[in-house]
């Protein structure tokens, strides 16, 4: 059995990127969606242990403290991490893993694991971006307008992707995103290290026309 692959996925607030990545999860077999560790507060549906684990900063700080993270950055105000041993125990057993972080988090896990494969999601326009975050409605103006300006920062790290999908039609963008991951688990490395059966590809040694 090969190694999962891992699936780093940024994007802008409001460009749809948790929408995409939990489509994926409920859509295909073997891809597991890696939980953050976060400072910040629960929004109102999310649960601990499922959307994040929400810690205080002094638990995050200890973690830093540990090297337990594979990245970790300041976004927004909060802390967000990601738990080095929970993501590479999935890969180790053959799961791809789903990373949904910011690039700042993207690029440090570029520089541990080069082979992740990294996809960036775009919005529309800026203006579909703007809607998306006012009606949203968990934020209030202030904490959008740092998100905007965030955002404007974030697209120009657009070309150091590998992979760019502009979530317009939600459905178009979940097809373009899916196509990536079985592209992705079709590379002959991956084939011939599941259940390839080699030997059946051989011809036997009385073949018609081998004699």
């Amino acid at each position: 059995m090969d190694r999962g692959d891992l699936f780093v996925i940024s994007a802008p607030s409001g460009a749809g990127k948790s929408t995409l990545c939990s489509m994926l999860v409920k859509e295909l077999d073997n891809i597991a969606f890696s939980i953050s560790h976060t400072t910040r507060s629960p929004r109102p549906g999310e649960i601990n242990g499922k959307d994040y684990y929400f810690v205080s900063e002094q638990e995050f700080e200890q973690l830093v403290a540990e090297d337990a993270f594979l990245e970790w950055a300041r976004v927004h105000g909060n802390f967000y991490g990601t738990h080095r041993a929970h993501v590479m125990e999935k890969l180790s057993q053959g799961t791809d893993v789903i990373l949904d972080i910011d690039v700042q988090g993207a690029k440090q896990v570029k520089k541990r694991l080069p082979g992740a494969v990294t996809i960036f999601i775009l919005p529309p326009s800026w203006q579909v971006l703007e809607e998306r975050l006012t009606k949203r409605g968990s934020e209030d103006r202030e904490k959008i307008k740092l998100r905007l300006q965030n955002a404007m920062k974030e697209m120009e790290e657009v070309t150091n992707y590998q992979y760019t999908v502009v979530n317009d039609v939600l459905e178009v963008a979940f097809g373009q995103l899916k196509a990536i991951v079985l592209a992705q688990r079709s590379k002959t490395r991956r084939v011939l290290a599941s259940n390839v059966d080699i030997d059946a590809l051989r011809p036997n040694p009385d073949s018609w026309f081998l004699v």
